[in-house]
This record gives C-alpha cells, structure tokens and sequence, in this order.
C-alpha cells in the first residue's frame, strides 16, 4: 500500500463502511514541489586537473630556476674597436691661410690638410740663401788663387824694397868714413844706421808679401772658406725645414676625426690641428685581469659578437699583450685585501677584415675554459 492509500484510511470515519470501491487501487499522484521551495540540485564536481597543471608549472618553474642558479655560468668579457689615431700639431708658429679638409673626410697620403701663413719666416728664409751665396763666392775667390797682377805687384815692391836697401847702405857707407876722420858728426851716423836697418825690414817684408802672393791661401784658409759655405747651407735647411712644415699633410691614408683649428686661427709649434684616424688599421682591445690573461699567448685565436653588426660573429687573433700590468681594478686574491689582480691591456685582429667595423664598437665574447 502506497503512502497516500495509508493517508486516506486514516482521515475515514471508523463507523463509515468501506465502499466495495475503496478496495480498489487509485493511481499515486505525482509529487508536486511546494510553492516557495527550490528544486534539488546535483552537487557539483571539483575540476582538479587545471590545478595540477598549474602545481607541475610552478614545482617546473622553481627546479629549473634553482637548477640554473647552482650551474656555474661562463665568464663574458668586454672590449671595443680601436684604431690607430694620429694627432698632427703644428710644428711652428702663424695663422691658418688654408684648410681644404672637413672632419669625416677621407684623405689620401701626401694630401694637403693645413697650409700656414708666417710671412717673417720666408724672409729669413731668403736671408739665409743670400748668405749661402756670399760663402760659396769667397771659397771660390779662395780657391782660385791669388791674381797675377797682385803677384807682379808684390814682385815691383820686392825690387823698389832692394833698392832702397841699397841706397840706405851707400849712404851709411860713406858717413861712417866721414865720421871715422871726424868730418860728420855722430848723430849722422846713428841717423844713416837706423835708415839701413828700416831699408832691410821693408825689403824683408817686401819679399814675404811676394811669396805669399806667389803660393796663394794656406789650407787653413781653405778649410775655414768651406766651414763658411757648411755653416750658411746648414742654417738654410734649418729654415727650409720649418718652411716645409708650413704645409701640413697626410702621413697616411686615413679619415679626419676632429679639427682643432680653423681658418684664420693663429697657433704655435705644438698646438693640436687635427687628428686622423686609420681605419684600415682596426684591432679589438679587452683589458683582462691577470688570472685571465696568465693562459694567453700571441697567435691565440677566439671568437666575438658585435652588437652594431647585428651581432655578427668574427674570429679574432692575439697580437700584443701588454709587458707590464697597468691598474689594479678589480678583487683582491686574498679575503683580507693585500693583493689586487693587475690588468693585462690585449690587442686582438680580425682574421678576416671587417669593413663595417668601427672604432669605439664593443665587442663581447664567451672566455674559455673558465667558469664563475
């Protein structure tokens, strides 16, 4: 019996006989929900698979971490391009008259790049020259000898020198036979006496003048003739040579890089003009510490990227390292301090040229064999 049958028994009068009908089975009703009351609901099922996802993430995330930390990690050292750089200064004084070059351009070798304007120079520059010609017109008058007319000469004082002499001893003669018999005084006699003497000497000096002129100059005058004509071309190259450097040129092929004095500018010997810097003469520069450097030798060979090339890769070869330690900038090999690592400068070349490389560019790359 149904639960609504049982009800129904219950709310029937007891003294009420039972129908011949109420034997018989009516069909149940169908459950109705009360009013107000909220249809049951299935609990829902917790979606753990998202989550595991996420824990096996994260567990991942946190071993892989740790696990790169504990890893020893290779050492990246740093340098950059260099080039070689010419500094011309000027070599002596003036104003800037020319200057037919501008800071980037390319130059030849033997190009002209400054031209100076020192008027006082050239003049003493013609000075000199005007010098060297009065030197070399003497060791010619010099060498040529002395002139036949000035020997003739020479020979004519000679004789008129002897004749004197001769007249002198004549006179001399006969006052002294007059003063033996007393018919001159003595005086007269010292007087003749002293006039043959003066009459010897000039024909003694007469004679010595026609040899000299018959021998011409001595090797001494000579040698000192042609010191004359070294003196006056050497100061004539001393001036010629700060001439020169009135105009100032390339060395090398090259580019400019600054200029330091412009037109109309005056500078002195030492002031900076420009300076120049080849580019066909590129070397990479690292300046490594010395437990680094300790391994190296020249012709050691390595590989580098180049941020401004894309990071291009290009192999390099040690050229130069550096004799001598030059700062000590970076740990001490003791805890306590008393030592510091020296710096080693190494100069390392492309193998192969790298046209677009240019000085100032850093350049990177993995140290071998060395972990931190």
């Amino acid at each position: 019996m149904t639960s609504i049958e049982r009800n129904d028994l219950r709310a029937r009068d007891p003294d009420e006989s039972p129908s011949p009908l109420s034997d018989r089975a009516e069909p149940a009703a169908p459950l109705q929900p009360e009013v107000g009351s909220s249809p049951s609901k299935p609990a829902p099922k917790v979606a753990r698979a998202p989550a595991i996802i996420a824990t096996v993430i994260v567990c991942a995330i946190i071993g892989l971490s740790l696990w790169y930390l504990v890893q020893p990690q290779p050492l990246i050292i740093q340098g950059e391009a260099d080039a070689t750089r010419i500094d011309i200064a000027a070599r002596v004084d003036g104003r800037v008259g020319k200057r037919p070059v501008e800071r980037g351009d390319n130059v030849a070798a033997g190009q002209l790049l400054f031209e100076i304007d020192n008027p006082e120079l050239l003049t003493k520059f013609l000075e000199a020259e005007a010098g060297l010609t009065v030197a070399k017109a003497q060791l010619a008058n010099i060498e040529a000898g002395t002139r036949a007319e000035v020997i003739a000469q020479r020979k004519a004082e000679v004789a008129s020198a002897s004749a004197n002499l001769t007249l002198a001893q004549q006179t001399y003669d006969r006052v002294k036979e007059l003063a033996a018999t007393g018919n001159a005084p003595i005086q007269r006699l010292d007087e003749n006496t002293n006039s043959l003497h003066v009459a010897q000497r000039s024909l003694d000096q007469a004679k010595s003048a026609y040899e000299a002129a018959v021998n011409g100059y001595t090797a001494e005058e000579r040698g000192i003739a042609r010191a004359n004509v070294a003196k006056a071309q050497a100061s004539i190259d001393t001036i010629k040579a700060q001439v020169d450097e009135l105009v100032v040129k390339a060395p090398i092929a090259s580019q400019v890089y600054q200029i330091g004095a412009e037109l109309g500018e005056y500078v002195s010997p030492g002031v900076p003009l420009l300076s120049l810097v080849d580019l066909n003469d590129i070397w990479l520069r690292f300046d490594l510490r010395e437990d680094l450097a300790k391994g190296l030798k020249v012709g050691d060979r390595f590989q580098m990227r180049v941020p401004a090339l894309g990071d291009r890769v290009i192999e390099a070869q040690i050229k130069v390292i550096a004799t001598k330690g030059e700062y000590a900038g970076w740990r001490a090999t003791r805890s306590t301090g008393d030592f510091d690592l020296r710096t080693f400068e190494i100069r390392a070349y492309p193998v192969v040229p790298v046209p677009e490389l240019r000085p100032g560019m850093s350049v990177y790359a993995t140290w071998p064999d060395y972990r931190r």
